[in-house]
This record gives structure tokens, C-alpha cells and sequence, in this order.
């Protein structure tokens, strides 16, 4: 059954994300797949500097600059750690990718601004590499907001946006997936609990693994 597969989650802040990443891990070498889970931004030293700089850097950069630093974490991060295990066969799960950078800024930094999708779309282009599937987990901002007051960790630039830059972002991805219905699976990430969103997910990856 095993091969190369590339798998993204996405979705806004508070929506489970980084749960389901660790239970994919667990869940999918328990049934003999050799696994690489990551982040973006980050996921490689280099990018991971630049992590920092996009969430905790002391001085905002200006949209276009915020955008291509996205990138330059991101090719990085391609280069030096997602290309190297697919083509090993590993299965590769990352939290955010590219979507979150259309979702973020292209909406809601830049509220859909033609321009600015183009960039972020020619950039994706030059990169080379699209996921195989992504998961969307989706959760009202209520709930949402409650579980990153309860995790208790510093906020970052883009958690501390108002809730206009949120809903925003919430189009965004909706949108994305609207435009992309084979590769995106929506995914209710409330009033289930992880286990049973993480059996959803680890079934819709065994079929695609077992398709191929």
C-alpha cells in the first residue's frame, strides 16, 4: 500500500490542526506507514527562522514582502525536507501549506485583491509542488476562540487580527475549496470528537494510497 503521498491540513486558528497532525502520526505507523509530519511556516532550520520573523518579528512587513517570505520559507522547507522523503516514499503531513497563504493573504490581508492571488498563484506555480490531498477542518470562531484562550500560549500576529481579518479568512478557504472539490475534504471539526476526525481522515488516506 505504501507510497509517496502529500498531505496538507488546513483550516484558521483553533481548529485542531496541530491534535490531528500528532494522531495522524501515531494512527498511520501503527498500520506500517513510514510518516514525515511538519509545519509552515517552518518545517526546515532555515524556514523556521523565518517562522519567527512572520509571527513574532518586532516590525510588520508590507503585504507583498509578507507574501514572499512566506515563499522563501516554503521553497526552502521544499527543497530540504518534503521533496527529499516523497521521493524516498514516505508519506508527507503538513500543517498549512499553500492554501494558508491564500487564505491569510490573499483574503485576508489583501481581501481578495486580484493582484495579490496572482502573486501568490505564480509563486505557487514556480514551486513545483501541490499536495496530493488537503483536510479543512472547519469550527465556528466561538469555539475556536475559547480553545486557543484555554491552550494558554503567546498569540501571534495572526491570531491577535480582529475578526473581520478572521472572516475573511474563513472566505478564503472556503473559496479554496469550492474551486478545488478533488483535492479539498472539508471536515466538521467541532462537536466530534479528535479521535473520530482523525479515523475520517486516516480512512481518506488509505484509499488514496491503496488507489494509487
Amino acid at each position: 500500500m505504501q507510497k509517496s503521498l502529500f498531505v496538507t491540513l488546513e483550516g484558521g486558528e483553533g481548529v485542531g490542526k496541530s491534535t490531528q497532525l500528532k494522531l495522524l502520526q501515531s494512527a498511520l505507523q501503527s498500520l506500517g506507514v513510514t510518516v514525515l509530519t511538519t509545519r509552515e511556516p517552518g518545517g526546515s532550520p532555515g524556514a523556521e527562522d523565518l517562522r519567527q520573523v512572520l509571527l513574532f518579528g518586532k516590525h510588520p512587513l508590507s503585504q507583498r514582502s509578507e507574501i514572499l517570505t512566506h515563499f522563501a520559507a516554503r521553497y526552502d522547507h521544499i527543497d530540504q525536507v518534503i521533496n527529499p522523503a516523497l521521493e524516498a516514499g514516505t508519506v508527507v503531513i503538513c500543517d498549512r501549506f499553500t492554501d494558508s497563504t491564500m487564505a491569510y493573504q490573499g483574503y485576508g490581508r489583501a481581501n481578495g485583491h486580484a493582484e495579490t492571488l496572482d502573486l501568490i498563484n505564480a509563486l505557487q506555480a514556480h514551486l513545483g509542488r501541490d499536495p496530493d490531498l488537503t483536510f479543512l477542518l472547519e469550527a465556528p470562531r466561538d469555539v475556536a476562540r475559547l480553545r486557543l484562550a484555554a491552550r494558554g500560549a503567546p498569540t501571534d500576529r495572526y491570531e491577535q487580527s480582529d475578526e473581520a481579518f478572521h472572516a475573511r479568512v474563513l472566505h478564503g478557504f472556503q473559496t479554496i475549496a469550492e474551486q478545488n472539490p478533488h483535492r479539498v475534504k472539508r471536515i466538521k471539526a467541532h462537536g466530534v470528537s479528535p479521535e473520530e476526525i482523525n479515523s475520517l481522515i486516516v480512512k481518506e488516506i488509505r484509499q488514496r494510497l491503496q488507489s494509487g
